[in-house]
């Protein structure tokens, strides 16, 4: 049976990600803040699955190593999917406060941690694959709408580490992979989003198979369509 560790598994497309790979017959350690108001989550079809909800929160960068400790099993698919946008950081003129770190820390660090207290567990696995939740918002070529100041530059600094992960961790046979979901009917994405949740899950998932194996899927940026997107 293949293994999925997934951040953020309680709503949206970390919720959608869980749903799907049950049906497929995955065992998804489902990682959220706080398992204990996570009804929807642990109320899901594991059909052929296996479903482990655990405590997470990407805000403490010693949340990895507690994970780690508690995994026994290889970690196929390591999806770092929690994240964070705020309000206060939108807008030029009072962009620059604490939230700009908060974003920092969700969006771009945590990844970060829990790719190095995990790292052993995927090059143990069958995959070896590592996804990385980022957003178009992250491109800098892309820019041509200005502020979103903390979104983008968080994401922009996750595509980085995405970057150099591929590199660092390419000798053991992991295949990182930056993925950009697509405008989502979401609670982030909000009401005018062009896919809808499954939509956009079922396109990631697609492409996250395709990286099995597949060196030449290490370390690019891909819209949930397969196109490359620029840095």
């Amino acid at each position: 049976m293949l293994h999925a560790l997934i951040t953020g598994a309680n709503r949206g497309l970390g919720l959608e990600h869980t749903r799907q790979l049950l049906q497929r017959g995955w065992k998804v350690t489902a990682a959220c803040r706080d398992p204990q108001s996570a009804s929807e989550l642990a109320g899901l079809d594991t059909g052929e699955g296996e479903l482990v909800v655990v405590a997470y929160d990407a805000t403490d960068l010693a949340a990895p190593a507690r994970l780690a400790d508690t995994l026994t099993d290889p970690i196929d698919l390591l999806f770092a999917n929690a994240g964070l946008m705020t309000r206060e950081t939108r807008t030029f003129g009072s962009a620059a406060n604490e939230a700009f770190i908060d974003e920092m820390r969700v969006n771009a660090l945590a990844p970060l941690a829990l790719v190095e207290a995990l790292a052993d567990k995927v090059a143990a696995s069958e995959m070896k694959v590592i996804a990385l939740q980022t957003s178009r918002m992250g491109s800098i070529a892309d820019n041509d709408s200005g502020g979103a100041y903390g979104y983008r530059a968080s994401k922009a600094a996750l595509n980085a580490v995405g970057k150099s992960l591929s590199i660092d961790l390419a000798d053991r046979g992991i295949v990182t992979v930056l993925l950009h979901p697509g405008w989502v009917k979401t609670d982030m994405g909000g009401p005018n989003g062009l896919l809808t949740i499954p939509e956009a899950v079922s396109g990631q998932l697609d492409l996250i198979a395709r990286a099995f194996k597949n060196p030449a899927m290490n370390g690019r940026f891909f819209h949930v369509s397969g196109e490359d997107l620029a840095w």
